[in-house]
Formats: structure tokens, C-alpha cells, sequence
């Protein structure tokens, strides 16, 4: 099973970036899905971004032109660059893993957080108005 550490959260205002982190140790398996989902009190967590194996990466409508998801597969790490920023955004934000799977990105994302066997703590993110 893979060990997931996020970072990267913070509080900035209405139309600032932040860029998230998600290192990932132990072994991961050759095929699988990093989503990076967010969650408020009271609602259920939903997928962001998700990026597979093979590079592809899918977006949910709330992020799209907005949110960019990379990996740096010399670092382990999975970014979530979050540009434009708006107060709905506040959130918890969790990195993800879907290993092995052998779903591409866009059927990743659709997939509930049920499905996913790794698990960060999370890093908050708030952006005020």
C-alpha cells in the first residue's frame, strides 16, 4: 500500500494560486489513478483532478481552466496547481490512490472516494472573498 502526504495548503484571497503536494511512498503498482478531491463539512468528498499512469488527466467541471494536476516521478510527487481561486473552493483537500486499476483518467475521476485504497491526511485550503 501506498503512504500519501499532502502539503501545500494554505489561506489567500479571491484570485490567488496555491499549489499542492502529494509525496507518495512504498509501492504503488505499474497501473493507477492520483485524484486529488476536496471535501466541506457536511458534503461528500468529490473528485478534482485525477492523473493515471499512462499521463492522461481528467477534470472535474469546478476545476477545469482553472486546475492543473502533474506529477514529478523523480520526486514521487503529484502537484495540484490551483490558480484563480474562489472563496467556494475553501476545502479540505486529500490526495488519492486508485492502485492497481487499469482506468484511464476520465473514469477515475468518476469513481467515488470508496474506491480509492490510499489515503492522505489532508491540507486546508480556505480562500476569502
Amino acid at each position: 500500500q501506498v503512504h500519501l502526504v499532502e502539503s501545500g495548503g494554505g489561506s489567500v484571497q479571491s484570485g490567488g494560486s496555491l499549489r499542492l503536494s502529494c509525496v507518495a511512498s512504498g509501492y504503488l503498482f505499474a497501473s493507477y489513478c492520483i485524484t486529488w478531491f476536496r471535501q466541506t463539512p457536511g458534503k461528500e468528498r468529490e473528485g478534482v483532478a485525477t492523473i493515471d499512469s499512462d499521463d492522461s488527466t481528467s477534470y472535474a467541471d469546478a476545476a477545469k481552466g482553472r486546475f492543473t494536476i502533474s506529477r514529478d516521478n523523480a520526486k514521487n510527487t503529484y502537484y495540484l496547481q490551483m490558480n484563480s481561486l474562489k472563496p467556494e473552493d475553501t476545502a479540505t483537500y486529500y490526495c488519492a490512490a486508485n492502485a492497481p486499476t487499469t482506468l484511464e483518467a476520465r473514469h477515475c475521476l468518476l469513481q467515488g472516494p470508496n474506491e480509492y485504497n490510499s489515503w492522505g491526511q489532508g491540507t486546508q485550503v480556505t480562500v476569502s472573498s
